[in-house]
């Protein structure tokens, strides 16, 4: 059943679905794998614990591109169980393939808009966590209106966060990052134990984005908060 609490969304996408180059090993995935590591998006929500070999915190990842940096923490973290929502296919058979290949029983995956899981999937106060790295920051003005963080998601997810729960956002876009700083600092169901942005966390594993940016010598900035005990 719904939650008919939850918060109406405005309908502008936050990524554009581009179809990109599917390798042979990625078609391969997708057909052969997504059945078995793969949720299917319903709108009702969902008893994840069912997907996972055991029962144990659960932390989600928003848009984890090729999946290498997810399908690392997954390894380093074998007591949690990692769910990656994307919806670009090449990157949805790549983490397919290595979930096959490294066999990954706490990592699964959702290919749909994160908004609808979030909104009809996920049970309030259910999550360890949700990470979102390097999101497409819209840097032109005119988009800034398609990106994915603004006060009504962060108020969506920190109903689905347990207490204590965290939001983990990574981004090298400094004005981007200026911003989710000062919008989940207005959350008043969020504290920051840094009072601004946090050193690097040493279980983030570096992305491209992040190898890129530090090419271009741009910084990183990394914003942990936590939910409130009530």
């Amino acid at each position: 059943m719904t939650d008919t609490k939850t918060p109406h969304f405005r309908t502008i996408k936050s990524f554009v679905k581009r179809t990109g180059r599917m390798g042979m090993r990625q078609q391969h995935a997708l057909a052969e794998y997504a059945k078995l590591y793969q949720i299917p998006y319903i709108p009702e929500q969902t008893c994840f614990e069912s997907y996972y070999k055991t029962a144990q915190a659960l932390v989600i990842e928003i848009g984890f591109g090729m999946g290498d940096s997810l399908v690392t923490m997954a390894k380093n973290a074998s007591d949690i169980n990692f769910l990656g929502i994307e919806v670009h296919e090449p990157g949805v058979g790549n983490i397919l393939d290595d979930i096959h290949e490294q066999k990954l029983t706490n990592l699964r995956i959702i290919q749909h808009d994160a908004v609808d899981v979030f909104k009809y999937m996920i049970a309030n106060n259910s999550l360890a966590g949700v990470q979102i790295f390097f999101p497409d920051p819209w840097h032109k003005k005119r988009h800034h209106k398609r990106r994915l963080i603004n006060a009504e998601f962060i108020e969506l997810l920190t109903t689905k966060l347990i207490p204590q729960g965290f939001i983990h956002f990574a981004s090298d876009w400094q004005e981007y990052a200026d911003e989710v700083l000062e919008l989940l600092f207005a959350n008043a169901e969020l504290y920051n134990p840094h009072a601004g942005f946090a050193p690097r966390p040493q279980n983030r594993p570096f992305t491209k984005f992040e190898n890129r940016g530090q090419r271009l010598a741009h910084g990183i900035w990394d914003i942990i908060v936590y939910k409130r005990q009530m």
